[in-house]
């Protein structure tokens, strides 16, 4: 595998992971969660590797994403 190949699998594990720790920490459904997570600059940024953003954990992006777009969450 080329490295091209083996960043998108690891974005797309790490949007998996995102959304997964958003429901879990906001008790919303995986439906939710995901509403909230594709509707973030956040994951544009992670998309186009901004700052090498995409290589935090995924707890760490989910408090960055908590503390820079707080109206997200007021839809709960």
């Amino acid at each position: 595998m080329d490295d091209q190949v083996l960043e998108k699998i690891y974005l797309e594990n790490l949007d998996e992971r995102i959304i997964q720790y958003l429901a879990e920490k906001e008790q919303v459904p995986m439906e939710k969660a995901t509403r909230i997570y594709y509707s973030s600059k956040l994951s544009n940024k992670i998309y186009n590797g901004n700052n090498d953003i995409q290589y935090l954990d995924c707890k760490v992006l989910y408090e960055i994403l908590k503390e820079t777009e707080p109206e997200l969450f007021l839809r709960l």
